[in-house]
């Protein structure tokens, strides 16, 4: 069984869509196209009846929901299903839930983050679960590299289909998440004279027969559309 993504295109690029159940990185400059990649992920499986989980550290639901709204994908609807669930790890009540101590102030472990997130899954039976981003994710982590590896190890172990946001510019300096997860895919985006170049591109997908090359990608009023038949020069 396959996992739709929710994104015109993509599926091609993967022999149908996500293997269920595992993890998968999105990689990319800012401005890409990843947090509307996981925001269509996340509305195509509230639309088939999927419980779903989103976990960021730098904007609150409603900033997402706002910068969703703009599209026809219907995220703005299907956000106040009450399949689906919001965790800002900044807030201060997720802070003293995720604590490693009562009193909030020490540094988040990435075990306990890690467990609690791998039973809050279980226990609401998430299938699609969204973390944007390692960077900011890093700096809860007392241990900084150490600990991602440790995060990312338990978080494989995760029953969700899971899509990991990862800020990076360069696509050839690969870092622990490359290696650990079972699928990685790179944006690209280049500004020319004539406008903005945008492409998405599958380097890593275990489990499937994909094509590395660099496919079109554009921002339209549904979101984002892959032409999966034309390749992009950088």
């Amino acid at each position: 069984m396959r996992i739709p993504s929710g994104v015109s295109g993509f599926d091609h690029l993967i022999q149908g869509g996500f293997l269920p159940e595992r993890l998968y990185v999105l990689s990319g400059p800012p401005g890409s196209g990843k947090t509307t990649f996981t925001a269509q992920f996340v509305a195509e499986g509230l639309r088939n009846g999927e419980n779903c989980l989103y976990v960021t550290m730098h904007e609150s639901r409603e900033e997402l929901v706002e910068d969703m709204s703009g599209y026809d994908f219907g995220f703005e609807t299907l956000s106040t299903s009450k399949q689906f669930r919001f965790v800002d790890l900044t807030n201060k009540r997720a802070k003293r839930l995720l604590s490693q101590s009562s009193g909030g102030d020490a540094p988040l472990s990435a075990k306990i983050l890690a467990d609690k997130l791998v039973a809050f899954v279980a226990s609401r039976d998430i299938e699609r679960l969204v973390i944007d981003s390692t960077m900011l994710l890093e700096l809860f982590f007392a241990e900084g590299d150490a600990e991602m590896t440790r995060f990312l190890t338990a978080l494989k172990e995760c029953e969700a289909t899971t899509l990991l946001i990862s800020e990076m510019t360069d696509p050839s300096a690969y870092s622990d998440e490359h290696f650990l997860a079972h699928g990685v895919v790179f944006f690209h985006n280049y500004l020319e004279a004539t406008g903005m170049t945008r492409g998405i591109q599958v380097v890593k997908m275990r489990g499937t027969d994909i094509d590395c090359d660099i496919r079109s990608l554009r921002f339209t009023d549904e979101g984002l559309v892959i032409d999966p038949t034309k390749r992009v020069d950088f």
